[in-house]
């Protein structure tokens, strides 16, 4: 190799190793930030779907990461999740879905919950939420394009993210292109990459074809304890999704010992989680993740694949990667954003 190639590939190499050591995924400013409610009312269905959005301090058209709570949930879920996502210059929509929603549980005795959660876990309402997501998106097309509303010009809609928890990984799934046994997809193309907490396998039948289709960044998060407290999910079952995500670039952590409140705010008694360590990995991973595939950047995926991920988890995490992960781990329009 001549000398001017060596310096140039020294450098290259000092400024990947630079990337993968200064990036810090919870790092944050001090900028403030706001959120605000909104209701987005879908007229074809006559149905009003509650919304809170936290902004970013910055009023320039911010990449948008949706969330979908888990059953019996509300928009006001995990606030950790929606403030530290703005002060990384995301703009977060946590959508509420009527039905499934706090609403089904709040005004009945302790002893009559249970049973109304579990009658809400329906196929009805799985219907219902995966035809809620693309009506905020169209929603907040308006909205971004309207030059009287406060949200005017504050979406990057061509930059566009999925979470949820339990019953919203599951709508999460479904909008990155899940399958039904029916071979239906509801595919939601707006949607460039999806974190699932708590993710599930079909209620039956072969788990394979049902994830083969999707293409999309994904990004699991579970734990060994993770049994869900309704149906008959448990830690086990949770782990039947990573391995049939073959097309999409992928990575999971089991984390030991977290349960299936661990990724909220609150746990069933409405305390906190016992501990905080898996709060802080998790904003890590999504942050890197969301900044790896939305904002295309380079230090986040070094960060993601490398020792980076490692150093917010315990030992006895289990942390891994599909081969598609290191081959591409950005949607094009991130990529054309980038460049």
């Amino acid at each position: 190799m001549h000398l001017p190639a060596l310096i140039l590939a020294a450098a290259l190499a000092a400024g990947t190793g630079n990337a993968s050591t200064t990036y810090d995924p919870l790092r944050v400013s001090d900028a403030r930030i706001t959120s605000q409610t909104f209701e987005v009312k879908d007229a074809k269905r006559s149905r009003t779907l509650p919304i809170r959005v936290y902004l970013p301090a910055s009023s320039a058209p911010a990449p948008v990461i949706l969330f979908s709570h888990g059953l019996g949930g509300s928009c006001n879920n995990n606030p950790y999740l929606g403030n530290h996502w703005a002060k990384r210059g995301y703009l977060v929509v946590f959508v509420q879905h009527p039905g499934s929603d706090e609403t089904i549980w709040k005004s009945l005795p302790p002893l009559q919950r249970k049973a109304a959660m579990d009658h809400a876990a329906s196929a009805k309402n799985y219907i219902l939420r995966t035809r809620d997501i693309p009506a905020v998106l169209d929603t907040l097309t308006r909205w971004n394009d309207d030059t009287t509303h406060p949200l005017h010009h504050r979406l990057d809609l061509d930059r566009i993210g999925m979470s949820g928890h339990s019953f919203g990984a599951l709508t999460t799934q479904s909008m990155a292109g899940q399958k039904s046994l029916r071979n239906t997809s509801f595919r939601e193309p707006r949607i460039d990459a999806a974190v699932m907490m708590s993710p599930s396998p079909p209620r039956a039948g072969n788990p394979a074809p049902a994830f083969a289709g999707i293409d999309i960044p994904c990004l699991l998060l579970t734990g060994t304890h993770d049994n869900s407290p309704f149906g008959k999910k448990d830690a086990a079952e949770r782990l039947k999704v990573f391995p049939h995500l073959t097309l999409a670039p992928a990575w999971q952590v089991v984390f030991d010992q977290a349960n299936h409140m661990t990724f909220g705010e609150r746990d069933l008694q409405g305390k906190p989680p016992r501990d905080p360590r898996y709060h802080r990995a998790i904003l890590a991973l999504t942050t890197a993740f969301w900044d790896s595939t939305l904002k295309a950047d380079p230090a986040a995926k070094i960060w993601l694949n490398g020792k980076g991920a490692k150093s917010v988890l315990s030992p006895d995490d289990r942390w891994q990667s599909n081969p598609a992960a290191s081959r591409k781990s950005i949607p094009a329009k991130a990529a054309d954003q980038a460049s």
